[in-house]
């Protein structure tokens, strides 16, 4: 009996394992934010999970994606292998999707030369540096390729993204944050329970 109770419980521990591993590799994974890329929208300290299957369920091993259910739009919230070190994950917000053309001016977007609302862009230096110091304030006008997509960080001016390194690959997106499932503020030492469950936007 003993030898079977344990054999039962590997078992179980086993099975425990694949079902983790495989809702992990197609489904959903948890990812934290470690910068101030994203405020105001994420914070330092934030737990996010990602729909993995949203753009397309991942082949292992490969960038080869099936049955994409979407492409991805404007305004989501992705998370991607950082073009200049696949190791790292970067998250950020789609901001010009294949065949856009980009454009930034004194801080405003303009897509395919219209200026866009922009809901979720955060502002918090109000100097606006002139166009061919960096490309910060002043971008463009780039259109974006196809088969990737332009992203920015929410934290207009303190995101290191699309209008520094280039665009991402669709086939290098991991999937959409779609909710915050824990946060942590470290500068207090204390949870932020008021960010449990907030739907990512």
């Amino acid at each position: 009996m003993k030898k079977k109770a344990i054999r039962e419980t590997i078992e179980a521990i086993v099975i425990a394992l694949i079902l983790a591993l495989t809702i992990r590799q197609f489904v959903v994974q948890a990812f934290k934010i470690p910068s101030s890329s994203m405020e105001t929208t994420l914070l330092i300290g934030d737990h996010i999970l990602v729909n993995k299957f949203i753009y397309g369920i991942p082949v292992p091993f490969t960038d080869i994606k099936l049955v994409p259910f979407t492409k991805p739009k404007r305004w989501d919230v992705i998370v991607f292998r950082f073009p200049r070190d696949r190791s790292k994950d970067y998250i950020k917000r789609v901001v010009g999707i294949e065949g856009d053309t980009v454009e930034i001016r004194d801080k405003k977007i303009f897509i395919n030369g219209t200026e866009v609302q922009d809901p979720y862009g955060f502002h918090k230096d109000p100097i606006v540096f002139a166009e061919g110091n960096t490309a910060r304030d002043n971008f463009g006008p780039f259109t974006v390729p196809e088969g990737s997509i332009f992203v920015m960080g929410d934290n207009r001016d303190s995101s290191f993204d699309s209008r520094f390194w280039g665009v991402v690959k669709i086939n290098e997106i991991k999937g959409k944050a779609f909710i915050i499932y824990w946060s942590w503020d470290s500068n207090s030492h204390w949870v932020r329970l008021e960010r449990f469950g907030k739907w990512i936007r």
